[in-house]
């Protein structure tokens, strides 16, 4: 199954546009958001998604009643950390901050989490597979990122949304 993830969009429409085509480029069948749309005017530009969307709040939502009321024709979202199943069965674990888990990835064959802006992906002891996306927006470190994740073989890799190869 492919997934696309993203997080940490704060508002950043064209880069929010970016990453929705680049989902529907690739097929995703789902995409998975890890907080911190901001406002309502950040929804219309994923209701081109191809696909569904499971999202959480952020600590950032500026107007979480009309974000919810938004989200209900594009997917779900709730308040972190919540767990679910994809199509496949792979279990997930879904937060915006990391500290909210307080460790308890029991039963998860996968954690999203956001916040830092910082993409990362890696594995732990128990051969989980946690996933930053880092920051769609690019506000922070003006490197707009999400993630493609296939859940056969369970690999995901870092995709950048703007090539700034050529300015260096």
């Amino acid at each position: 199954m492919r997934v696309g993830i993203f997080a940490d969009t704060h508002d950043h429409l064209d880069n929010i546009r970016l990453a929705v085509a680049e989902f529907n480029r690739r097929g995703c069948e789902v995409v998975i958001f890890a907080g911190d749309l901001v406002s309502t005017f950040a929804i219309p530009p994923l209701r081109k998604l191809n696909c569904r969307m499971i999202a959480s709040f952020g600590d950032n939502e500026g107007n979480k009643v009309g974000i919810r009321g938004g989200m209900t024709i594009i997917g779900e979202i709730g308040d972190p950390p919540f767990c679910f199943r994809l199509g496949d069965g792979t279990r997930v674990l879904l937060t915006h901050q990391r500290e909210l888990i307080r460790g308890a990835v029991d039963g998860a064959d996968l954690i999203v989490y956001a916040h830092t802006h910082k993409p990362r992906i890696h594995r732990d002891e128990a051969d989980r597979l946690w996933i930053n996306p880092g920051e769609t927006s690019g506000w922070t470190y003006g490197k707009p990122s999400i993630v493609i994740l296939d859940t056969d073989p369970m690999d995901a890799e870092i995709v950048w949304l703007k090539d700034d190869s050529a300015s260096r």
